[in-house]
């Protein structure tokens, strides 16, 4: 499947194995250049309708560089929104408005996968445009705080699925999936980690079904591999990643025996023949290491929720066998050109302004320069400006 293998190359030092992110990677819909993926990231500069702005177009044609740009989560419907500045991929707007974006990316030379993110219980009724009480598997509810434009808040409790809404809910992410296609996305990654929706099914805490959607893992596992297989129907395996992070106590999230849950739902996907399988490894069960022999794709690994990912420790992973492709996150927001410091054997320089991350507005986004000093912010935009709402 790879164009350049990591036994080919053989690296001896992680100097060496730096060279190894560079090579091309072969997936099944697309060659990339590279095998550095962009995580997904949240970023809020949607506006209040969750139509993307002209400012994503800017931000992520900066980073156009990536063997691979996931994009930010996107709320597959009003009752998957997470935040009122998330984008969408529900309404004619924002797939007009997504196609600007993903014209600006290919235009650079890029590749673009949505990201399908279902918030499930993280929802809000002041983060959804129709108020609703959030959905989940079972009603049961975070502790801590939600963040919303007028700051943070308590949590509201969820509501129990019905089957109807479960077979929605799979509806949903097959239509947002069909949307992206139309909006230039190369293909989609479901967002089946980090306590979203999918996750929310297999996890211990969240998932108190005793019907045919929970219980043991054969249970756990069916809403993932349910939105898996209308998700590749819609738009074609080959275009098609699934994210997961076993393990992961994001938003309170508890799963006291990840392997046999996540071992069940590979051996049902993997005959799928998906684009890639994208995998948080975790220190308490090492994910990459059960299931990379499990799974007969692509796999994207990535580290970056316990350790700082380096050059070296990304070439590690390809060089070590543990993954094919790397994805990484926050380097992204402070490098826009962090390939390209790759290949000129140029550091990756830290975040500043971490405030900025979650706000509207170019200050923290688009206005990192690239290693030659050049500026990335827009021709007439200041940092002090905010996206129009």
């Amino acid at each position: 499947m790879t164009t350049t293998s990591a036994e080919s190359a053989a690296p001896n030092t992680p100097a060496d194995a730096s060279g190894l992110l560079l090579t091309p990677y072969a997936l099944p819909s697309l060659t990339l250049p590279n095998r550095v993926v962009m995580a997904p990231m949240t970023r809020m500069r949607a506006d209040r309708n969750a139509v993307p702005t002209p400012l994503m177009a800017t931000y992520y044609a900066q980073r156009a560089g990536a063997g691979l740009i996931v994009s930010e989560g996107v709320s597959p419907s009003v009752t998957g929104q997470q935040y009122l500045t998330q984008p969408g991929l529900y309404t004619d707007e924002q797939v007009d408005a997504w196609r600007q974006v993903t014209d600006a990316v290919h235009e650079a030379g890029g590749r673009m996968f949505a990201q399908i993110m279902h918030a499930g219980r993280n929802a809000h009724p002041a983060n959804r445009h129709d108020g609703g009480v959030p959905l989940a598997p079972s009603a049961v509810s975070r502790t801590d705080l939600v963040h919303t434009l007028d700051g943070k808040v308590a949590p509201v409790a969820p509501r129990a699925m019905t089957r109807a809404e479960v077979r929605a809910a799979v509806a949903e992410h097959a239509d947002a999936a069909a949307a992206a296609v139309r909006a230039g996305f190369d293909g989609v990654e479901i967002h089946g980690a980090n306590s979203y929706l999918p996750h929310q099914f297999l996890a211990d805490n969240t998932n108190l079904r005793t019907d045919e959607y929970g219980g043991g893992p054969t249970g756990r596992i069916r809403f993932a591999v349910e939105v898996v297989e209308a998700v590749a129907d819609a738009v074609g395996a080959e275009r098609v990643g699934l994210r997961i992070a076993p393990g992961n106590p994001e938003f309170e999230m508890v799963e006291r025996d990840p392997a046999p849950v996540y071992r069940a739902l590979l051996a049902a996907i993997d005959p799928f023949g998906l684009a890639y399988l994208h995998v948080t490894d975790d220190p308490v069960y090492p994910a990459l290491d059960d299931l990379r022999p499990r799974w007969s794709g692509t796999l994207v690994g990535n580290t970056g929720e316990h350790e700082e990912t380096t050059p070296r420790s990304a070439a590690r992973l390809v060089a070590d066998g543990r993954a094919d492709l790397v994805s990484v996150g926050r380097p992204f927001i402070a490098n826009p050109d962090a390939v390209e410091r790759v290949a000129a054997g140029i550091a990756w320089e830290p975040i500043r302004e971490k405030d900025f991350h979650y706000t509207s507005g170019p200050r923290g986004y688009v206005d990192y320069p690239r290693s030659d000093g050049t500026p990335t912010l827009p021709a007439g935009a200041s940092t002090s400006e905010k996206n129009k709402e």
